[in-house]
């Protein structure tokens, strides 16, 4: 096959001419490109340090700020195109139908982004509560964009999608600083109200844990058939309050055993059939 020496080069003519031609857009197209990669570094740098000086949540300064830099990111490749010449209306309306079909896919995963962010904005709770929550007592340690890690008291790390976490009943023992230790003692109807309720009072006023405002109260709960229930509520600051429920119990069992009164176990009555 014999190529034709003047096609060759009315070819490379061409070539060269639309090179020449194309190559200010080429070049301006780069150096928007290399100059937006640049500001969007600077704008987003700028933004995350607005956001820490106004005491924004954490969590919620990483997510705020991955976000602006995504979408910056993405209008500067639509500019980017655009200047090379490539019609950039298709090309948007692809990304549409891909955020379309990625969001129907993945609508689980945005149900937990959704309550990701319910739970950054309202902040039922925050890094380092201990909060009750989906059947899990347990310590804040990680609140994620699609998920909540918490660490339970024996040392066990537990994710909870932040979908049915933001749903569904949260309570948080942290927030209040203080909290009530709701004890019940039994004891006969053989045995001194009043003296097991002085002995009680004793032994929560000379506990240095237990707060004294709002005061200890012990009261009568209820009159069993078996029992007298005396309720037992003493107050104390949130990382004591394991230290005073333990505490309370030991030394009202101690206690009692000293002045005779004796705490009625639990009778459970059992009906039995004869044949």
């Amino acid at each position: 096959m014999n190529l034709d020496p003047t096609y060759l080069t009315d070819y490379s003519t061409n070539l060269l001419k639309e090179i020449i031609e194309y190559s200010p857009k080429l070049i301006s197209a780069f150096i928007i490109l290399f100059l937006g990669l640049y500001a969007i570094r600077i704008i987003n740098r700028l933004v995350r340090k607005i956001m820490v000086s106004r005491n924004l949540e954490p969590t919620l300064t990483k997510f705020l700020g991955d976000i602006l830099l995504w979408a910056m990111r993405i209008l500067l490749f639509v500019t980017f195109i655009g200047k090379l010449g490539i019609e950039t209306s298709s090309f948007v309306a692809i990304l549409g139908a891909m955020g379309l079909a990625v969001g129907l896919a993945l609508q689980g995963s945005l149900s937990n982004f959704a309550g990701g962010m319910l739970i950054i904005i309202f902040k039922p709770f925050k890094h380092g509560d201990f909060i009750e929550a989906q059947g899990m007592v347990a310590t804040v340690s990680d609140i994620q964009i699609f998920t909540t890690k918490l660490i339970t008291p024996n040392n066990q790390i537990v994710f909870i999608p932040n979908g049915i976490l933001s749903n569904g009943i949260i309570t948080n023992y942290s927030i209040q600083g203080t909290r009530r230790a709701d004890l019940t003692f039994s004891i006969s109807y053989d045995s001194d109200i009043k003296q097991a309720k002085d002995i009680i009072l004793d032994i929560l006023n000379n506990n240095p844990k237990v707060l004294q405002d709002p005061k200890p109260d012990v009261f009568v709960k209820n009159l069993t058939d078996s029992a007298i229930e005396l309720a037992v509520r003493p107050w104390a600051k949130k990382e004591d309050f394991g230290a005073v429920f333990t505490e309370t119990l030991e030394s009202c069992k101690s206690a009692f055993d000293q002045a005779g009164i004796s705490i009625q176990p639990f009778v459970q009555e059992k009906s039995i059939s004869k044949v």
